[in-house]
């Protein structure tokens, strides 16, 4: 369609009234004019790039002169530029720059842009240049699924022969999986998800705590790319009934070191779902300052962890950063006078010094079975991956009694309903009090990216004291910024994350509550005479703080 372009000719006086009757009739069709104009010599690509520029105060580009890698194929899919005739070839924060032909159609551009965020401008291009650039994607996106697709119509012979070599890395699938999980890397992704549905298949990665997709594979293949991962992973590509776990560790040149990634398969409706964590060997030698606590929160933390005994919590949904905590706890204890045994599932980062047990339930060696062994092994400090009933709970406690010290962690919401955890599994109130040193909640935040984070107006009082602000810090001098998106962000406005923090130290006011069998209505009631800051108020702070934005903090708190 081309009907903006005819009315710009007609009131250039370019096209007279008797062709446009002849040039509608084309457009009822649904066919562009534009062939029909370069051929019958009205005007060129060129004179009508101009004009259109002109007419529009529009930029004018010349894309032979343009790099072809330089294409934003994550903001629109090959399939969708050749739809529309449009390429994104530059983004300012959340503005994207199209390339088109047709400025006419900038609310369609507007349209297919607004599901993932950004706002389109236009730069106009020449007809002739911009087919070109189009005719060349158009072939780089057959050419891709036609060796995919080959590769789905081996013999099963010949795809038997090719799963089986582990070392073979020619061909597309291979190639596909590499450069995905090479993007994933330069994305600063935490996992890979490939899924699988009955009409498509798609990828995506979670960056900063959020999915978003980043590609459709032929959903042909979806066997095929389960398959390799799985070999990848030394798991049994002939068991797709059952969930599998794995570990992959692979070289890229551009890290300079191997790559650790854990997999998980899930048998769906279509396929096998498979997930892929990438392990971030450099999480454990952190330095606490590094994870985002409060002076006043880091010192209870160091105190509870230097002590020679007890047990210290750490409690947080999954992806919350608990592991990378544990793990920075347990690398300022870790010298040559102690010996630090660890039972995970799985150990994510190799620990030098560090006595670390993968517990494998199949083969009986859960984490109990673990700790009991520990205990026989002479141990300074223990660390349980999880714990998960009364058993592993009841051999953590006593070893917390014996005089050694223990980490674990729970899935609870808040310090306080961690104790409230405890008691349902079953532990006695006095076990509790006498053992655990203190326990700690905790949140990731995404930051707001230094480069284009941008002061704001602070809303109304009465908003900002129903989010938790108090008077004593409305009356102090701090800006608040919100997320606005550039190109060190890729448009989101957020770079990395923060911790947030709710640390609960239990205290002789705190074990009698416990002793009497206090709620977790009377633990926290309690935590909060004693000045424990939650999640909430840890989260404030780090927005008068220009850290991240008001609007984070409360998408992951609770007043």
């Amino acid at each position: 369609m081309s009907v903006g372009i005819l009315r710009v000719l007609v009131q250039s006086q370019i096209v007279d009234a008797a062709q446009v009757e002849r040039y509608q009739s084309v457009l009822k069709s649904n066919k562009s004019i534009l062939p029909m104009l370069f051929e019958e010599g009205v005007i060129t690509p060129k004179a009508l790039g101009e004009l259109l520029a002109r007419v529009f105060s529009y930029p004018l580009l010349d894309l032979r002169h343009y790099p072809r890698s330089n294409i934003l194929s994550d903001v629109l899919s090959e399939e969708q530029m050749l739809q529309n005739r449009c390429i994104p070839i530059f983004q300012r924060g959340r503005k994207v720059y199209f390339a088109v032909s047709d400025p006419t159609q900038i609310q369609n551009f507007q349209k297919i842009a607004f599901a993932s965020g950004i706002s389109v401008d236009l730069v106009v291009v020449c007809d002739d240049q911009l087919s070109t650039l189009l005719e060349w994607l158009g072939q780089r996106s057959t050419s891709i699924l036609n060796e995919m697709s080959k590769e789905h119509d081996a013999s099963a012979s010949a795809q038997a022969l090719y799963i089986d070599n582990e070392e073979a890395e020619d061909g597309p699938i291979p190639r596909f999986i590499h450069k995905t999980l090479s993007d994933a890397l330069n994305a600063g992704a935490s996992d890979i998800h490939f899924e699988f549905y009955e009409q498509m298949a798609r990828v995506r990665f979670r960056v900063d705590g959020q999915l978003r997709e980043v590609v459709q594979p032929p959903v042909a293949v979806r066997g095929q790319l389960a398959s390799r991962i799985k070999v990848m992973a030394r798991l049994d590509i002939s068991e797709k009934r059952v969930p599998q776990d794995g570990r992959i560790q692979i070289a890229f040149h551009k890290h300079g070191r191997p790559i650790d990634f854990r997999v998980s398969t899930l048998p769906t409706l279509f396929g096998e779902k498979v997930v892929m964590r990438i392990l971030n060997s450099d999480a454990g030698s952190l330095n606490i300052d590094q994870l985002g606590f409060e002076p006043f929160q880091k010192e209870m933390l160091l105190e509870a962890i230097h002590r020679p005994y007890g047990m210290v919590l750490v409690t947080g949904p999954t992806g919350s950063g608990k592991t990378v905590s544990l793990y920075t706890c347990l690398n300022i204890l870790n010298t040559e006078s102690v010996n630090i045994a660890t039972a995970e599932d799985p150990a994510e980062i190799n620990l030098p010094g560090i006595n670390q047990v993968n517990v494998n339930d199949k083969q009986g060696l859960t984490f109990a079975a673990a700790l009991k062994s520990f205990l026989r092994q002479d141990p300074d400090i223990i660390m349980v991956g999880e714990i998960r009933d009364l058993e592993t709970a009841d051999i953590a406690i006593k070893a917390a009694q014996t005089g050694h010290m223990v980490f674990s962690t729970l899935h609870t919401n808040n310090a306080p309903a961690t104790l409230s955890r405890m008691l349902n599994m079953g532990v006695a109130p006095f076990n509790i009090a006498s053992s655990v040193s203190l326990i700690m909640a905790q949140r990731l935040l995404r930051r707001l990216c230094p480069a284009c984070k941008t002061p704001m107006e602070r809303p109304p009082v009465p908003a900002l004291k129903k989010a938790g602000f108090t008077d004593e810090d409305l009356a102090k001098d701090w800006t608040m910024y919100r997320a606005v998106g550039c190109d060190s962000c890729r448009g989101k406005g957020y770079k990395g994350r923060a911790g947030v923090y709710e640390v609960m130290p239990i205290t002789e006011e705190m074990q009698r509550v416990i002793m009497n069998n206090g709620t977790e209505v009377d633990i926290m009631s309690m935590a909060y005479k004693e000045g424990m800051v939650d999640l909430r108020r840890a989260g404030l702070l780090k927005v008068m703080q220009g850290i991240t934005s008001l609007e984070e903090v409360l998408a992951h708190t609770n007043d």
